[in-house]
């Protein structure tokens, strides 16, 4: 599939281009407005000029060779373009239109013929019920909404399954100034997938960090596939996945006629693929800016060096919610820092260096590079921000920003600057950005804590990657249905699992001689398939004695077939159990054991296969 030349057009047609259309004045403004080199060739069926332009009656009519053809046509007319593309050689499509698998039983029949046409001409098609992408990187912009200006070059790739959320998505980073390499409406992926696409921006120099909005994962293996390649390149996938209430999934079917899978086994996964999971638009766009200014971060140590004493109490707070360690600065450090702190200021981390910052506007920087050496420290966190409002004479403020900046550049160990809200970044602030390099900023406490949190995680996940996991060859156990304990015992014993020693018995006589065997006490468990839960129905008889006591308890039994087990004491229950989920496949999960399972719900899940590191952190 080439979806490397679907986003690396040398020539594109709009098909379907009238004065009339909204989608089609902002495709060609996007397209004139932000540099595609290329020629732009307009095709309106009555031909005549159209935006100004000369439109041809037809993409027969069009004399050049065209590389992509943007489809804006009615969804009757798409099949019969894709046919005559077919016929002047396009390979490569955005179709905009809307009405196929989303809008019924019609609609997607006639989404299967488009899927049959391009399977059988290895067409490369993006939607259709998409708006297109914008390939900053590359300066092609076939996207049928307006742009937000400026388009930040940048190098954070965004592929959304929910085109309306784009024009938010573009704002949103450009008020972070964070900029992007490419924005990919889906549509319906009637052809190229989210996963395609992952693909591509994984092999994309332009592109460091992935950010995904997802209402569904139409293909596990896949993703999984392109989740792991993104982990051992080392490129972060931050992932915004809805569907998590019961209303969310059923919208979420409505809008793209996917099943959404279980949400738990979901996060499982995300874990295990070391995909960062966030909960909002705006954690999703902030922590993969972050990943793109930073790369993988060395550990959890932070220090913390802030003008507030307030801010200083947040950040602990969030920074223990996040799971990042705040260490006491080492003697050396703290001693640096007392020379010229004032001596009302309390050195310790997070380090506020007080209010006396308005006289001496170099403690925020002195202190910084101090910590910055700090043997215990893998990280700083530096509360500042670019200045909002150019004052009459910018040059001091510039000469302020570029020391800090420097100080920053020569520090042994990543710097992270962090504001005290989320607020926009300003024209005045992005210029002072880019004079001085001083670095990306993370937008709020709330959102930056957050943000370094996942970071560090997905670092750690970066670090234990490993080789591919060794192919596992299922082993055919002969049979199916329910299991009592006694036969999935043995399967365990079989495969090297160290169980319960137990003796299977039928009457109470034998349940009296294995006991004598094994040594009292032991325990006298009901053995049938059907008991799911055998202490609820008198099935479990702990700490038998003698065997005068092994037979009363056995006559009290729900079932002939009994187990019996020497008595364990002091050890903890533990839940090991399989699942087959419908999307995922065969799912571990790992917990408290006994009566109080479903009590507690404290249940981890892992993808099979697992590696013994998996399995540790279950």
């Amino acid at each position: 599939m080439g979806v490397s030349e679907l986003f690396n057009p040398r020539s594109i047609a709009l098909v379907g281009a009238t004065d009339k259309s909204g989608w089609s004045i902002s495709t060609l403004v996007n397209l004139r407005t932000h540099g595609f080199p290329g020629p732009v060739h307009l095709v309106n069926p009555r031909g005549g000029v159209v935006h100004g332009e000369q439109a041809y009656a037809s993409l027969s009519d069009i004399p050049d060779p065209v590389d992509l053809a943007y489809v804006m046509v009615p969804t009757s007319a798409v099949l019969s373009v894709l046919r005559e593309g077919v016929k002047v050689g396009i390979t490569c499509y955005v179709i905009l239109t809307a009405g196929f698998g989303e809008a019924g039983a019609e609609g997607a029949a006639l989404e299967a013929e488009v899927v049959e046409l391009a399977r059988e001409h290895a067409l490369t098609i993006l939607g259709p019920n998409g708006n297109g992408y914008i390939n900053a990187a590359a300066d092609v912009t076939p996207y049928g909404l307006p742009i937000a200006k400026p388009l930040l070059r940048g190098s954070v790739g965004v592929v959304l399954q929910s085109g309306a959320l784009a024009s938010s998505v573009l704002a949103f980073a450009l008020s972070r100034n964070i900029g992007i390499s490419l924005l990919t409406s889906m549509g319906n992926e009637s052809v190229v997938s989210v996963t395609d696409v992952v693909d591509y921006l994984v092999d994309d120099p332009a592109t460091k960090v992935i950010a995904l909005f997802l209402e569904t994962v139409r293909n596990p293996a896949e993703f999984t596939r392109v989740a792991l390649r993104a982990l051992r390149a080392g490129k972060p996938i931050v992932a915004l996945k809805i569907g998590r209430s019961a209303l969310a999934s059923h919208t979420a079917q409505a809008h793209t006629g996917a099943l959404v899978g279980d949400d738990d086994v979901i996060d499982a996964a995300f874990r295990q693929l070391g995909v960062i999971r966030v909960r909002s638009l705006e954690d999703l766009i902030i922590t993969a800016g972050l990943l793109a200014a930073t790369g993988p971060l060395p550990g959890r140590r932070m220090g913390v060096v802030t003008p507030s004493g307030g801010a200083s109490e947040i950040i602990a707070d969030r920074a223990a919610d996040e799971g990042i360690e705040l260490p006491e600065f080492a003697p050396e450090t703290v001693s640096a820092l007392a020379e010229f702190l004032p001596e009302f200021a309390t050195v310790q981390n997070p380090l506020d260096v007080t209010g006396y910052i308005l006289i001496d506007r170099t403690l925020l920087s002195r202190a910084l590079e101090v910590v910055t050496h700090d043997p215990g420290i893998d990280l700083i966190m530096l509360l500042s921000e670019p200045p909002k409002v150019a004052p009459p004479d910018p040059k001091p403020t510039l000469a302020i920003y570029s020391a800090s900046a420097a100080s920053i550049a020569a520090s042994p160990v990543p710097v992270i600057a962090v504001s005290n809200v989320l607020t926009d970044v300003t024209e005045f602030g992005r210029t002072v950005q880019h004079e001085t390099g001083y670095p990306h900023v993370l937008g709020g406490i709330e959102h930056g804590i957050q943000a370094i949190g996942a970071a560090i995680r997905w670092s750690e996940a970066h670090r234990r990657t490993v080789a591919e996991v060794a192919p596992v060859t299922p082993r055919d156990v002969g049979g199916r249905g329910v299991w009592s304990e006694h036969r999935a015992s043995e399967l365990l014993r079989e495969s090297g699992i160290p169980v319960v020693p137990s003796a299977l018995v039928h009457s109470p006589d034998e349940a009296a001689a294995a006991a004598l065997e094994c040594g009292f006490p032991v325990v006298l468990k009901a053995s049938a398939a059907e008991l799911g839960h055998k202490s609820d129905v008198g099935g479990v008889h702990l700490d038998l004695a003698d065997a005068e006591a092994v037979r009363a308890a056995y006559a009290r039994l729900p079932s002939p077939d009994a187990l019996v087990q020497p008595m364990r004491r002091g050890g903890i229950e533990l839940l090991v159990g399989i699942v087959r989920d419908p999307a995922w496949g065969l799912t571990l999960a790992v917990g408290l054991g006994g009566v109080w399972v479903e009590v507690l719900r404290d249940t981890s899940l892992r993808i099979l296969p697992v590696t013994q590191d998996d399995v540790r952190r279950a």
